[in-house]
């Protein structure tokens, strides 16, 4: 869904113990701040402001028209003056869209020589913020603190990503994910979990489809198309010879177009955002698709291997989190193996086929190799190195009653030396704080090999979006201590229960 199409409302509070001419002023202060937040166009969404609260009746009117709204996907919050929490109860026990708390003053500095108390009525957000502050605690909701002067640069992005987050609050509700082949590998236990808890706590519908419905999808695909596909793939890679017209493999390669446009059009029709392979189930299929689980992923589909139903639904909703970033590539990713040189080590994540061209340091190079599993014809895949910067991982795995959300800071290098005989597209990280610790943290919470990696969306995000649905998470990065990390999982036993 577009920005034009998503609204997140700005309502500020206050009420009638200060007169007409103090709440006309909280009115216009308030247009001002949605205006300037509007105008920044650092939002996914259309930024609207609404009338000033001041009544319990009205505040549970709109958090009921909040919640009915298909294009509101958040609240913006803001105590102008003093606002009665008690008054806001009823609205707040029923509000069901993610709520950012922005704790500002209209005014960024005090008139000090003129200063008198009709000012200090009309600007008490440091009063009124902790009013409204306290309910919230006393109500145990999840909500975003922003503190700052609203136009402070630092104030608007934070608000912003809060912004980007409850849009990807919204993209959860109404996710629908494809299982091809209906199956986990083998027995796998971290792949599995519980999609009925997964539909009820996020929103995801989890279905199994046959692989022979998608098989015939595939056959019946058109050769026009597949010719279409083959000069998209020619323009876009640099092909291996024998994949290039006149090469020995070329039909291998028309075969992965013809499988790209059936996933594609099985997916588009079912209205799906994320899906699922398993190489133990390829029947109709004569190669693993591996290219096109790569560049459906780089249009924005969701994708797990292996039936990692789990991960492909944060790889999509991680997409949607990173979208207008100026590095925002997520893919499907796997920690594969380790460089354990002494005080040098790495991680190097790749998977069988299925990393996401986005996260491509240049461009991709179109190859087939061989699949010792599955037992199928060689796969066409790109092969690529990702590029160098900030990214983390995420990892979602049922905890037996709760999910628990994993996200872990990654220090993305390059390659000490070149791999020519690799022929996977991969990323070499070091985890934050350091390889030993990053790795022992990981596994300790229970983390998963597959994860979502992504250099767009971080571990703020991906916090504020465990609040938002409700769900534990724990966080790893340069300040993880592993005494305090094994309290806070113990503690986590409890809470949760």
């Amino acid at each position: 869904m577009d920005k034009a199409a998503q609204e997140i409302w700005f309502l500020t509070g206050s009420q009638h113990l200060y007169g007409p001419k103090t709440l006309k002023q909280v009115a216009l202060d308030a247009q001002e701040i949605a205006a300037f937040l509007e105008a920044s166009g650092k939002f996914p969404a259309r930024i609207v402001w609404k009338p000033t609260l001041t009544g319990p009746d009205e505040i549970l009117d709109l958090c009921l028209e909040a919640n009915s709204a298909p294009a509101c996907i958040g609240v913006i919050t803001w105590m102008h003056t003093f606002s009665p929490a008690k008054m806001w109860i009823a609205g707040l026990t029923h509000l069901q869209k993610p709520m950012a708390h922005l704790h500002t003053q209209a005014n960024r500095d005090l008139p000090w020589g003129e200063i008198n108390m009709d000012f200090m009525n009309l600007n008490q957000s440091a009063h009124g913020d902790r009013e409204f502050g306290f309910i919230g605690a006393r109500l145990r909701m999840s909500r975003k603190i922003v503190v700052g002067f609203w136009q402070d640069p630092e104030v608007l992005d934070e608000l912003a990503s809060w912004g980007r987050t409850a849009r990807t609050m919204a993209e959860s509700r109404r996710l629908k994910i494809a299982r091809f082949g209906g199956t986990n590998m083998r027995e796998v236990a971290v792949t599995g979990g519980d999609r009925v808890e997964a539909q009820i706590k996020l929103g995801w519908a989890v279905n199994g489809h046959s692989m022979g419905d998608l098989a015939k999808r595939i056959a019946g695909v058109e050769e026009a198309a597949v010719e279409r596909l083959m000069e998209e793939y020619e323009a876009s890679y640099r092909l291996v010879p024998s994949l290039r017209k006149g090469g020995e493999q070329r039909a291998s390669l028309r075969n992965a177009a013809r499988q790209e446009i059936g996933m594609r059009g099985f997916l588009q029709e079912g209205r799906f955002g994320a899906f699922t392979t398993t190489f133990e189930d390829l029947h109709g299929m004569d190669q693993l698709p591996g290219l096109a689980c790569q560049r459906l992923m780089a249009e924005g589909y969701g994708f797990g291997a292996e039936g990692d139903w789990k991960t492909s639904a944060l790889v999509r909703l991680m997409k949607v989190m990173s979208e207008g970033q100026p590095q925002s590539g997520v893919s499907f990713m796997e920690d594969y193996t380790y460089h354990l040189a002494k005080g040098h080590e790495r991680v190097l994540g790749a998977h069988m086929l299925e990393v996401c061209p986005s996260i491509a340091a240049g461009q991709p190079t179109l190859e087939i190799h061989p699949l010792g599993i599955g037992g199928k014809a060689d796969p066409c895949r790109l092969v690529f190195d990702a590029a160098v910067g900030r990214a983390v991982n995420a990892c979602l795995i049922d905890m037996g009653g709760r999910m628990r959300l994993i996200v872990a800071d990654l220090d993305v290098v390059a390659a000490d030396q070149a791999m020519p005989r690799l022929p996977v597209a991969s990323a070499v990280w070091i985890p934050r704080p350091d390889f030993k610790r990053g790795c022992q943290a990981w596994i300790l919470a229970g983390g998963a090999h597959h994860a979502s990696f992504s250099y767009g969306a971080d571990a703020a995000q991906l916090e504020d979006f465990a609040g938002m649905a409700g769900l534990e998470c724990i966080r790893i990065d340069a300040a993880t201590d592993l005494h305090a990390l094994r309290n806070e999982l113990r503690w986590n036993e409890a809470c949760y229960r």
